[in-house]
């Protein structure tokens, strides 16, 4: 198994000579804007099969050519839902970097654990490919930055996937709030719950024959197999989940501060803890987070165990204003006079993936998300999702579990997120990465 290092050195880079050249525009001049878009998947459990269809729902304007997953089990199952579901079997591969280094690939999207979201990001990006990333777009806030670099320095596309921002009924209801259908909207309140499961204490078992251990850890230090980790419960782990703020509360919290119109707070404070049982899981539970702003709040509320609903619903956005209050998800949204009446309200009619127990999401608001991003490469329309934009809500939720883990109120530089006056949290920002898988810009 090659480092990343090696591997920039051979076949991505002779890649990258070509395509990094290729903007959104130049791409649209040399392949045609009648030519269908080459896509490549990465990371085939779960969320993957709302790639598949949606880019199914795009078919007149997309083909996937290429799926990888570092589980040969996982990738043939895949492999073969793909070929039913557009006409023609891609091709398969364990090794991601292999698809990076085909010049028949214009598009890889990303939907593998966290700790791969962003250094795999930046290698698609400077193999000249653009990238649609699932939220988080990054496991730490230094990642989001290079991340960030990368894409402004090789011109590529790079749209992460918090879809709400494609879907037309919130558009909608964020531009009511934008033209002071709330008064002055000043309180987002944004909650996630759900009845998650116990994980167990792992044990250490040998790692399956289907399964390249090795490059499912890639940039992240290296640790035995144990039997509850891969392919789902990793995100409990800290080497390379980010816990219920990162694998939900990204979603909600970018909806909260597009409403609000705001970037990085001055202050975030965190509290919560691992309550419901004792096993490996490394996140709390239970959080509450506010991130403070001069003039504005925004508040998440995470509930893995009790499931209880907030607003009659799983997950959401309220945003309080001095007039009225808009409770928005993803099937719609409700105004709420001073007097708790519906004033105003819209309900999706097509199927909108509301429900938290639904890990793979396959909805119309998806479908929506990379269309939007195939119309970016092909005509030049503005991304929904630009991963520079779609960074800032990513560091937020970052930051809530820095102040979690540090025990500490978070101050910030309003201008980067950056943590002021704490070195323990500041510590925090970065991680530790196996020799020779660093993530370089």
């Amino acid at each position: 198994m090659s480092s990343r290092r090696e591997f920039l050195g051979t076949a991505a880079t002779a890649a990258a000579g070509l395509a990094i050249a290729a903007n959104a525009k130049s791409y649209a001049q040399i392949a045609g804007s009648n030519e269908r878009v080459n896509f490549a998947i990465i990371g085939l459990n779960s969320r993957a099969y709302a790639h598949l269809s949606s880019l199914k729902a795009n078919k007149a304007n997309a083909r996937i050519v290429g799926v990888a997953d570092v589980d040969t089990v996982i990738l043939e199952r895949f492999a073969g839902r793909a070929a039913t579901a557009m006409g023609d079997k891609p091709r398969t591969e364990q090794d991601f970097r292999k698809l990076l280094a085909s010049k028949d690939i214009d598009v890889i999207t990303i939907a593998t654990p966290d700790h791969w979201h962003a250094p795999m990001a930046i290698l698609g990006l400077q193999a000249g490919k653009h990238v649609y990333v699932e939220k988080p777009c990054s496991h730490n806030p230094q990642e989001g930055e290079w991340l960030v670099a990368a894409q402004k320095k090789t011109g590529k596309l790079c749209q992460m996937g918090s879809q709400q921002r494609s879907h037309k009924a919130t558009q909608e209801i964020v531009a009511k709030i934008k033209s002071g259908a709330l008064g002055k909207a000043y309180w987002a309140e944004t909650w996630y719950a759900n009845t998650r499961k116990p994980i167990g204490v792992g044990k250490p078992i040998p790692v399956p024959a289907t399964l390249d251990w090795d490059l499912w850890q890639g940039p992240a230090p290296r640790e035995a197999y144990r039997d509850n980790v891969h392919p789902y419960n990793w995100h409990w782990f800290r080497t390379w989940g980010t816990g219920e703020s990162l694998n939900n509360g990204t979603h909600e919290v970018d909806v909260a501060r597009w409403a609000l119109g705001v970037d990085y707070p001055n202050k975030v404070t965190a509290a919560g803890g691992r309550y419901a049982t004792k096993d490996d899981w490394q996140f709390y539970d239970t959080l509450d987070t506010s991130f403070e702003y001069p003039d504005a709040l925004i508040t998440w509320k995470g509930s893995c165990i009790s499931g209880k609903k907030t607003y009659g619903r799983d997950r959401g956005t309220a945003v309080h204003g001095t007039q009225a209050t808009a409770v928005i998800d993803r099937a719609g949204w409700e105004i709420y006079d001073q007097k708790d009446k519906v004033i105003d309200s819209y309900k999706q009619p097509a199927h909108a993936a509301t429900s938290s127990a639904d890990t793979v999401g396959a909805d119309s608001m998806t479908d929506a998300h990379f269309a939007n991003l195939i119309a970016a490469i092909r005509t030049g329309e503005p991304l929904n999702q630009p991963v520079a934009q779609g960074n800032v809500s990513t560091t937020l939720v970052q930051l809530s579990n820095i102040a979690y883990f540090s025990q500490a109120v978070l101050t910030l530089d309003p201008a980067n997120g950056h943590i002021t006056g704490n070195k323990t949290a500041e510590d925090m920002r970065d991680r530790k990465y196996e020799k020779g898988w660093e993530p370089k810009v």
